[in-house]
């Protein structure tokens, strides 16, 4: 078996994520390999792009504040990046603003217990005529109720994803092009992972391969309870509204679009208009844009914004969320193992709360902070 790399922490799963992990490990001075076999529907490629925790409504203030301090540590990696030599791009971060829209009378109950939890959170958010709103995103049609958060950005997931590995690389973290199929263990220590061919040598393991990581699971006798959620997302292009090209100019400074009940719109600069996303738990690890999904996802797009019927169809995106069954990741020491770590399970959120649980866990690794990472550990699964 050839040997690629002998180091300090070997890191499965080349998203956003896991490039985050690999970029903090090496910031910290440890020696770290980032293995990305480049599966398509990888979710940091597909997501919209949607940093807004000011508007989660969960009531559980743990969770809302865990999402704050994410939004605060994902602006900070930006700069951080860049100051490594490794410019994301103007797009790849903006703030933009969020509205959240209730589209006629009968949502005004889950309107308005959103509007109690997120307006006692956020005092910066504030119901607005709906006039205003639709004066904020042109498109919009008929709306019953509406919510403005200032706060909100997007996020490009590709370009931060590229901008994160090209910053760990320049940081010595050597990438590898190779799909893991198992592990070398000696006890409850993990001491390489390999492929059919090749094999690279670790003092411990990060595993961070999103949708896929439940599949690790036989290589250590323990469940590791994630699984992919399919999300299709379609993208349009509006065209100009004039000569001088207004529109693609003014997109970029729209809000993002949240409905009570509906589909997602996020605007992007050049025209562009996301709408999203399905969420497909029967679909496994099937990747195809599919009829039905482009059908259900294009009738919502123009009943919430019916000027967007005259929008170019430019793209579909499919991703694969990894999904746990309380809607939390999965971070810190697995269970029975010395030195595996999971950095996994982020759902339809990892634009947002990757990064910042990247950090945790290499700091985890580093300084040995793990105790801090309880709450959204393994072992919540096998507890009595």
């Amino acid at each position: 078996m050839n040997a690629l790399a002998s180091v300090d922490v070997a890191v499965v799963g080349g998203g956003l994520v896991g490039a985050s992990v690999a970029y903090e490990l090496a910031c910290g001075g440890a020696s770290v390999a980032l293995i990305d076999a480049s599966l398509p529907g990888r979710a940091s490629d597909a997501g919209a792009g949607i940093i807004s925790p000011e508007t989660f409504h969960e009531p559980d203030r743990q969770w809302f504040d865990f999402g704050i301090t994410a939004a605060q540590h994902l602006r900070a990696l930006v700069t951080r990046v860049a100051e490594d030599g490794a410019e994301a791009g103007p797009d790849a971060f903006a703030p933009c603003g969020s509205l959240v829209v209730a589209l006629a009378e009968h949502e005004d109950p889950w309107f308005s217990e959103v509007l109690a939890v997120v307006g006692a959170r956020s005092p910066d958010i504030a119901e607005i005529p709906t006039d205003s709103a639709r004066a904020m995103f042109p498109p919009l049609g008929r709306l019953w109720r509406a919510l403005h958060s200032p706060s909100a950005a997007r996020a490009d997931g590709r370009a931060l994803s590229r901008a994160v590995r090209v910053a760990s690389e320049r940081r010595g973290v050597r990438s590898v092009s190779m799909e893991v199929i198992g592990v070398d263990r000696r006890g409850d220590r993990v001491t390489a992972v390999h492929s059919v061919d090749d094999v690279v040598n670790c003092g411990a393991l990060v595993l961070a391969g999103g949708a896929w990581s439940g599949r690790s699971t036989g290589w250590f006798g323990a469940p590791l309870p994630v699984i992919p959620t399919k999300g299709q997302i379609v993208h349009v292009v509006l065209p100009d509204a004039d000569e001088s090209g207004t529109v693609a100019a003014e997109t970029g400074r729209w809000p993002i679009v949240q409905p009570i009940l509906n589909f997602y719109l996020v605007p992007w600069p050049g025209g562009r208009v996301a709408c999203g996303g399905t969420f497909e738990p029967e679909a496994g690890f099937d990747v195809r844009p599919t009829v039905g999904g482009v059908r259900d996802l294009l009738r919502e797009c123009v009943a919430i914004a019916p000027g967007l019927t005259n929008a170019t169809l430019s793209e579909v995106r499919v991703g694969l969320r990894p999904t746990t069954e309380d809607d939390r990741p999965l971070l810190g020491p697995l269970p029975g193992m010395a030195n595996v770590h999971l950095c996994t399970g982020h759902g339809a959120n990892g634009l947002l709360l990757g990064p910042y649980s990247a950090a945790l866990v290499a700091a985890g690794i580093i300084d040995d902070t793990s105790d801090s990472l309880v709450p959204y550990g393994a072992a919540r699964f096998s507890a009595p």
